[in-house]
């Protein structure tokens, strides 16, 4: 079999792509300079103790997973980018956090069946590209009783509102991965969850973000920093005029979006607990 045609070979090119997306850029910087306190409040709505053992799946540089680690959890951060998990070491390191940080995919996670108390996602695991199957993941390695946290744009947000705008840019999806943002949708996360969850609670809320007061500013961030942004202009190369026609549509949505330099990006917050 070809690996045209080989679904392992597919899935693995697949995510070396994704990994080489989230090493473009500076994600660090939007984690801690866009949504600094968004981690910490995951960690709090989780009612993460000393003593338990969690898990952050796509953790990224650690936004959660430090905040979790600082109460006295035994923490594990895994993320598929190993760039992002050494900044991660290195800021945890900087805040007297210790935990372990492991190079693993959302969808595939080595870590045994009912291994921890809480598992938790801060705007990560929705950039998996097979949703069923992360959440069957999570679900997978969450103990009976225990909690699992979610925090995920949503489509009708700014940043769902953002990939909507560059999708007409970008390359076609490869069959069978899912958008982002529908992990903010609660119809679809109710739907990856099923019966195998109870006492959900979840909410629509948003984050204040003072970044980008100008014109420009948050297109010109994000097309440093955020590697989905960078990879969309990297597939656009040469074609002036549909960079410059992306340019105007992302300043026009930010513009949009900001009132006396203040923009609210909307997100859903969601816990739950395994059933047994």
């Amino acid at each position: 079999m070809s690996d045209a045609t080989d679904p392992v070979a597919a899935d693995l090119a697949l995510k070396a792509r994704h990994r080489a997306m989230w090493a473009m850029g500076d994600y660090p910087s939007v984690a801690s300079h866009v949504v600094p306190e968004n981690g910490a409040e995951l960690v709090r709505e989780c009612g993460v103790r000393q003593g338990d053992r969690v898990l952050d799946i796509a953790a990224g540089s650690g936004n959660a997973a430090i905040p979790a680690a600082l109460t006295g959890a035994d923490v594990v951060a895994s993320d598929l980018t190993p760039e992002l998990l050494e900044v991660g070491q290195h800021l945890a390191t900087l805040r007297g956090a210790r935990l372990e940080w492991r190079e693993a995919d959302a969808e595939h996670l080595p870590f045994t069946d009912g291994e921890f108390d809480v598992v938790m996602s801060c705007f990560g695991i929705m950039f998996a590209p097979h949703h069923q199957t992360a959440a069957d993941e999570m679900l997978r390695v969450c103990r009976p009783g225990g909690t699992v946290g979610l925090a995920n744009w949503t489509p009708e947000g700014f940043i769902g509102r953002m990939f909507a705008t560059m999708k007409p840019y970008a390359p076609p999806p490869p069959p069978g991965a899912q958008p982002p943002p529908l992990w903010g949708d609660e119809e679809h996360v109710y739907g990856l969850l099923g019966d195998r969850v109870t006492d959900v609670d979840s909410r629509r809320t948003t984050v204040r973000v003072d970044a980008f007061p100008d014109r420009g500013d948050f297109r010109t961030f994000f097309k440093a920093c955020y590697g989905p942004t960078i990879a969309v202009y990297r597939a656009l190369g040469n074609d002036h005029d549909r960079v410059a026609a992306l340019d105007g549509e992302l300043d026009a949505l930010a513009e949009e979006n900001t009132r006396d330099g203040v923009m609210e990006w909307e997100y859903l917050l969601l816990t739950a607990h395994r059933t047994s």
